[in-house]
């Protein structure tokens, strides 16, 4: 904690260092003012002087490019999942490896962000014998091929490659995301919910974080625009409507019961935003919930639906961890699945689904692959999307190829059928145990409350400090939640984010932790947990 202190307590004295500098810069008399008591009339200086002169002024001058003269949406923005903390980790690491032994652990564990192949996920094979195929169709000519790859990959890969223009996953592709693709993801859908989609709804994005961008360019005009987001919240929203201009309006879940999300609660923060002058334009809903884990119920999920019809408002649905369920009395349901249920066509109500590559059991967050499906905005509307996507060129073809076989896996009497269920049960079941190991350590400990993670890849624990714990961390000029997690970390090597870098109710603490670490690893990072939570207990026990 104090090197995480000095480096910033360092970067505080240069920041203020150089903006001295410039202050004294700009007070200091030019090189071509004249003598305060001139004896004689000065000839004008040579023109070689003169431009050398210009040069020092210059460069003495304000750097043209500074905290004071870049967009301030910029300095508004946060994104705590690699923030501080892992800017602080990282630097550790690279201390680890050029001296071993200067640190009291031996490997830095990240649990701050979900990225499951990092820590030691594998990619599903049937994937990734169709996108190295699709990527190198040389091989489909190859009579060695059809040992080493499954005979469905081969023909998926075939198919593919017949929809895409040119056989070139190389070059750009339509903005929209490549036709036959996008009605491949379509289809899935269509099969997930029992309702049609269309192939023309969907938008294919480099995972669903530029799509959450898209959305916010598309409705917000000014910080007079206020967009409904859950409190705690993935920070890519409160990150993105910073960087658009507009006004996050807060809806609190309810942590005692299991992070609900109270319609009440959604009703009460609209009428106060309102009063201040923000036109609410979005509700945004993370089902399964980030950072929270909870999955919400049907009913609930209809009560929603409805609040967003009677309010006019966009429904915002971030369903990126639809496959990570953990809890047998839960299941996932799609927003437009619900919508359509309760007869709400798109005539009826704007709804957008966001859909990532990057979690499920999949994992594959490098490949950068993703989609929204748009529904319920009129032609002229839609027209503007495109437009926006169309600025960005296209979303990465394999991300795209990726984003159909998520939609579209193996079905039974596929040779790869059996592997892949082992694959994904495999995954999703160890997870599941993952979840439940940590949950119970972390309600073992004195202080420290945990609710289920029913879904998706995290737990948000809540640590009650000692007030001389809250008191250090603010001596130290930090969060007590923040002070707490670089403790851990500089005394384990284990990252997590704090809890407000997510939002939380004022005066609680909370840390985001992922379940992603490998399943032997788990209880090695249980114990450490412990036994670091016990020693800082009674260090500032009151």
């Amino acid at each position: 904690m104090r090197r995480f202190v000095a480096d910033r307590a360092r970067r505080a004295a240069t920041a203020a260092s150089t903006r001295s500098a410039a202050t004294r810069s700009a007070a200091a008399p030019s090189p071509y003012a004249p003598p305060t008591a001139p004896t004689a009339p000065s000839r004008p200086p040579p023109a070689a002087a003169m431009a050398s002169a210009m040069v020092r002024a210059m460069s003495t001058a304000a750097a043209p490019v500074s905290l004071d003269t870049i967009n301030p949406k910029v300095l508004k923005c946060e994104y705590a999942v690699r923030g501080e903390i892992v800017t602080h980790a990282q630097n550790l690491q690279q201390e680890l490896q050029k001296n071993p032994d200067s640190l009291p652990f031996e490997e830095i564990l990240y649990c701050n962000i979900g990225n499951p192949q990092s820590l030691g996920q594998q990619p599903v094979t049937f994937f990734r014998e169709v996108l190295s195929l699709c990527d190198h169709p040389a091989l489909l000519d190859k009579s060695e091929t059809h040992a080493l790859y499954s005979s469905d990959a081969i023909e998926r890969a075939w198919q593919i490659l017949e929809k895409i223009p040119g056989r070139a996953t190389g070059a750009y592709s339509h903005s929209q995301g490549i036709k036959g693709l996008r009605d491949e993801i379509a289809a899935g859908i269509a099969a997930r919910d029992g309702f049609h989609a269309s192939g023309d709804n969907i938008f294919l994005t480099d995972g669903a974080s530029p799509a959450v961008h898209m959305m916010m360019q598309l409705l917000i005009r000014s910080e007079n625009d206020g967009i409904l987001c859950p409190i705690p919240q993935y920070p890519l929203y409160s990150a993105s409507i910073a960087l658009h201009g507009g006004s996050l309006v807060p809806y609190f879940l309810d942590e005692e019961t299991g992070w609900g999300l109270e319609v009440d609660e959604l009703k009460k923060q609209l009428e106060e935003s309102q009063s201040k002058g923000i036109t609410v334009r979005a509700l945004v809903v993370i089902n399964p919930g980030n950072p929270t884990g909870q999955v919400l119920a049907e009913e609930n999920q209809k009560k929603i639906v409805e609040f967003c019809k009677n309010e006019g408002l966009v429904l915002l649905a971030d369903e990126v961890y639809q496959e990570n369920i953990y809890v047998e009395d839960k299941q996932f349901h799609s927003f437009k699945k619900v919508a359509r249920s309760m007869g709400y066509t798109d005539d009826d109500l704007p709804l957008v689904s966001f859909q990532s590559v990057s979690k499920g059991y999949y994992g594959e967050c490098g490949k950068r692959g993703g989609y929204m499906e748009v529904t319920g905005f009129s032609a002229d509307v839609r027209e503007q999307i495109y437009k926006v996507a169309s600025v960005n060129l296209c979303s990465n073809v394999s991300g795209q190829i990726l984003a159909s076989l998520i939609m579209n896996p193996p079905k039974a009497g596929d040779e790869s059928y059996e592997s892949f269920m082992v694959e994904r049960d495999g995954i999703l079941s160890s997870l599941a145990r993952r979840a439940k190991a940590l949950e119970e350590a972390f309600n073992s400990l004195e202080g420290i409350t945990c609710n289920k993670a029913e879904g998706a890849m995290y737990l948000f624990p809540r640590i009650h400090l000692p007030q001389k714990a809250i008191g250090a961390a603010q001596a130290a000029g930090t969060a007590p939640d923040a002070y707490y997690a670089c403790r851990l970390l500089e005394a384990t090597g284990i990252v997590v984010v704090p809890g407000s870098g997510f939002g939380q109710v004022p005066g609680t603490w909370h840390f985001r932790c992922t379940i992603l670490p490998q399943e032997d690893k788990i209880p090695a990072i249980i114990s450490k947990f412990k036994e670091f939570h016990e020693k800082f207990m009674d260090e500032f026990r009151d």
